[in-house]
């Protein structure tokens, strides 16, 4: 019964031309398959068959030999001449042996004896509906494994070697990256590009491993045509004959020297760095290699559903096959990014992608455990035989430990500058988390007013030491609890220009902006600030945001020579030199998301 019901469903996934001139015969014919098949045409004659079949390109003709003007020999010509491979069923009379004799030089599939019976004509059609079916899979198995070997060969170094280990095929990539032309590599031993820090037990292991029918992986320092070096992941496969014998080795290879010497570089950086910032801060610990597999490898529906996850997919993020085939994409979505966010950066992806283009990019998710890591990810539409896109083929690299080694590194050096700026806050008795405070304050100040966000994290770096300069101020100045004199207040008002001299022959971007902000963040806005009296948006936009974050936490904090001000009060100061001291436009968003930067003053309180 099983049976019966797939070659019935092949059946249902033909389309059909009907060519006869008799209209009660084409009508029969007609009533009989149209719940059988998936579509029907129909004609009465050799010519509008044949614009039929142009129109719709049907699987299978069903036609008449003997038809008005031209015959049905003529229209399976010419329909042969379109796709040599369609199916082609005649109808005939036991006196037609002529025209029979011209269909079997047609090749045709079969013919029919009229008057045809429903059943014969059902079962002829089974047959050749399966054969139609295999090789529409045949075709479409052929063009998706085109596809995938195209992706390989254009992402991945890709070589060929026989049993000797002489290279028999390269693809260009190879030739990229080695610097050899393939006249140079073709009929060489491998050993051509080795490079002698390459320890001898890799190779040994390699070569004992694939010749033992099994898959070698891991990481190769080649040598290019000009001395110098490259790193790859590597995984070489012994292609095996029908009797099990290898024929060759086929070897695809990811390009990590970029990531190797970061990883290194990092690690060297992390050695070096020995400062006692706070007692959390301490010698870095020697991280794990940056990444774990060169090729992830997922498929994903038009839908947005997982259809395929590797072996490499599944250890990355903890879920199993089963877990993951089937189910939404949003499964592996890193929680703590915004859904809204997220679906329109997935639905920006997708119409690129349903262009035809090829994406690439950094991807973070969650994995099952809830932890998140993050990939280097590229990814292609994969078409079916007529070019529509059938689903998405997503390549990744694991560069989590990278992401966390830039994640800890930014965080040391955030404490660096908390650091730096705290030493002008501490001579001048002003401690606690100020300097954290006005980064914070700052921070959502510039994103409030659209600031882009790279820029953002520079001012949010920087803005901590808007008073460095403080270091070159005598200690009598600094803590004097009463009012400086005018001599006094001028060697104060040093302290800004003091400060860009320090930081302003830096090329670090987060030191020179903090030069800056030194320099700005006591001008003010109608042109009465120092050092240089800049009027409004003369004034760089780091040091009127730094302006009215630094203001706003001054005067709610003790100071030697004042008490805090009630909230009120300030509120109603920052309103009233809106137009003078500060930016009226920052004023404005300020006292639009003042609970913001309460929340961030209370979160950041001085406990002392």
């Amino acid at each position: 019964m099983g049976k019966k019901k797939d070659i019935l469903k092949s059946l249902s996934l033909i389309t059909l031309l009907i060519v006869e001139e008799n209209k009660k015969s084409r009508d029969k014919m007609t009533a009989f398959l149209k719940d059988k098949v998936k579509e029907i045409y129909t004609a009465s004659n050799a010519k509008e068959g044949l614009t039929e079949y142009k129109k719709n390109m049907p699987d299978l003709v069903i036609s008449d030999i003997k038809l008005p003007q031209e015959d049905g020999i003529w229209m399976s010509k010419e329909i042969k001449n379109i796709d040599k491979n369609v199916k082609i069923i005649f109808i005939t009379k036991l006196s037609d042996s002529k025209y029979l004799f011209d269909a079997i030089k047609l090749h045709v599939d079969d013919y029919l004896v009229k008057p045809i019976e429903c059943d014969i004509l059902q079962s002829s059609l089974l047959n050749i509906a399966k054969s139609i079916n295999l090789e529409k899979k045949s075709k479409q198995i052929i063009n998706t494994l085109e596809q995938y070997k195209d992706i390989v060969d254009e992402r991945s170094i890709v070589s060929k070697t026989d049993l000797r280990g002489v290279i028999t095929y390269v693809n260009k990539p190879f030739e990229d990256i080695s610097g050899y032309d393939k006249s140079e590599l073709i009929g060489r031993a491998h050993s051509l590009i080795r490079h002698e820090e390459t320890p001898k037990e890799i190779f040994e292991d390699l070569w004992k491993t694939i010749l033992s029918k099994k898959t070698w992986h891991g990481t190769i320092k080649n040598k290019k045509k000009n001395g110098n070096y490259y790193i790859v992941d590597t995984i070489i496969k012994p292609i095996l004959d029908i009797n099990g014998n290898i024929e060759e080795f086929i070897a695809l290879r990811n390009d990590i020297t970029d990531l190797e010497e970061s990883k290194e570089y990092f690690k060297n950086q992390s050695e070096k760095s020995n400062l006692d910032l706070k007692e959390s801060i301490k010698k870095a610990t020697i991280y794990k290699k940056a990444i774990d597999k060169c090729n992830i490898i997922l498929r994903i529906s038009k839908d947005r559903r997982i259809t395929f996850a590797n072996d490499a997919f599944c250890k990355i993020s903890g879920f199993s096959k089963k877990e993951l085939i089937g189910k939404p994409y949003l499964l592996i979505r890193d929680k703590n990014i915004d859904l809204e966010e997220y679906e329109k950066e997935i639905s920006k992806m997708q119409k690129s992608l349903d262009k035809g283009d090829i994406v690439e990019g950094r991807i973070s998710n969650s994995a099952k455990d809830g932890s998140v890591y993050y990939c280097k990810y590229t990814i292609f539409p994969i078409e079916d035989e007529k070019g529509n896109i059938i689903e998405y083929m997503s390549i990744r690299h694991d560069i989590t430990q990278i992401i966390k080694l830039h994640t800890e590194l930014e965080e040391t050096q955030r404490e660096v500058i908390y650091k730096l700026g705290e030493i002008g806050e501490t001579r001048s008795k002003e401690t606690g988390n100020h300097v954290k405070r006005v980064a914070e304050y700052s921070k959502v100040l510039a994103r409030k007013i659209g600031m882009p966000e790279n820029e953002v994290k520079t001012l949010f770096a920087a803005s901590p030491m808007h008073d460095i300069g403080k270091v070159g101020i005598p200690d009598s100045i600094l803590n004097k609890p009463g009012k400086l004199n005018p001599q006094e207040w001028e060697f104060m008002q040093s302290h800004a220009e003091i400060g860009y001299n320090i930081l302003k022959s830096s090329n670090r971007p987060i030191l020179k902006a903090a030069a800056i902000i030194s320099y700005t963040h006591h001008e003010k806005w109608n042109g009465k600030g120092y050092p240089r009296g800049l009027k409004k948006e003369d004034i760089h936009i780091y040091g009127r945001i730094t302006a009215v974050a630094d203001v706003f936490d001054a005067l709610g904090s003790d100071r030697c020579y004042k008490k805090a001000w009630e909230t009120e009060d300030i509120l109603t100061f920052l309103n009233t030199q809106s137009g003078k001291h500060f930016d009226p436009d920052l004023i404005k968003v300020f006292m639009e998301n003042v609970n913001e930067f309460l929340e961030i003053r209370e979160k950041y309180k001085d406990n002392f």
